[in-house]
């Protein structure tokens, strides 16, 4: 059996390519990997290189994306930083840019903070604590 790695892409949909990659790249420390443009058959995207060998698609829409929590009130998907520090400076570096943002929650395995994208929608962030 094959051992799984975790998530090889996402895709998100936005209204505003634009603006999703500036927040991912410029704040986020996401990499501009790839970017086609509309075709009249195909919407315009865009796919960012967030390390560890995962990606997230963005698709541009006419339709405003839905944006609701999980069933445990946490953002459906997340990012991963490597250390409590890079975290604590991630969620002041959001907070700087006037961007939202819950406190660090310490959990067993990992400390975790919910940001909100320009989209409204919730990006979990976390490091993982050291075993």
């Amino acid at each position: 059996m094959t051992n799984l790695l975790g998530i090889n892409h996402l895709t998100l949909s936005t209204t505003e390519l634009d603006r999703l990659v500036a927040y991912y790249t410029e704040l986020l420390g996401a990499t501009l990997a790839f970017e086609r443009a509309a075709t009249s058959a195909d919407p315009r995207i865009a796919v960012l290189d967030v390390g560890g060998a995962g990606h997230l698609m963005i698709v541009e829409t006419a339709t405003v994306p839905a944006l609701a929590l999980d069933p445990l009130n946490r953002a459906g998907w997340g990012l991963r930083v490597g250390t409590y520090a890079q975290l604590c400076e991630l969620r002041e570096r959001i907070l700087d840019a006037g961007r939202p943002v819950g406190p660090i929650e310490t959990l067993p395995t990992q400390w975790t903070m919910t940001a909100r994208d320009p989209d409204g929608r919730p990006v979990d962030i976390r490091a993982h604590r050291p075993r």
